[in-house]
């Protein structure tokens, strides 16, 4: 019975112990650790997104990018500079991983929706410029 005690604990701090180093690398956002800082410049990455209604239904994204590349390839694995994929939102909520310039959304909120795009690292970190998240924005519909 003791033994079972025993095994039961090492268990339990084994578990606690795996939530905590968890919670810890989830950095902003809920990505997988903290965000990569990036300095500002003619170097720095960016991005721009429109959004326009598809003649048979739901929305096209396109995703503009500069001195970053989409590399699906490389997706979850280790940083590598200038490189990585996107995460997109519709308000606020993760949609999909986006690893090229046009992504088809669907059927999006009545009233309109908040679209999102992030530039995020292949470890799916948060790229940041000056302390800014590489992001864009829209309002689409309503």
């Amino acid at each position: 019975m003791h033994r079972f005690t025993f095994f039961a604990v090492c268990a339990l701090l084994l578990t606690l112990g795996q939530g905590s180093a968890i919670a810890q690398s989830h950095g902003q956002h809920g990505h997988h650790g903290k965000a990569v800082m990036l300095p500002a410049g003619a170097n720095a990455p960016g991005v721009e997104i429109t959004v326009t209604k598809d003649a048979v239904g739901g929305w096209n994204l396109h995703i503009d990018v500069r001195n970053f590349r989409f590399a699906p390839e490389h997706a979850s694995a280790a940083h590598v500079p200038g490189e990585g994929h996107g995460h997109l939102y519709v308000n606020g909520k993760k949609i999909a991983r986006l690893y090229g310039p046009w992504f088809h959304i669907g059927k999006l909120p009545a009233g309109g929706a908040d679209v999102r795009v992030t530039l995020n690292t292949n470890d799916h970190r948060d790229m940041m410029v000056g302390g800014k998240p590489v992001q864009a924005m829209l309002k689409v519909g309503g």
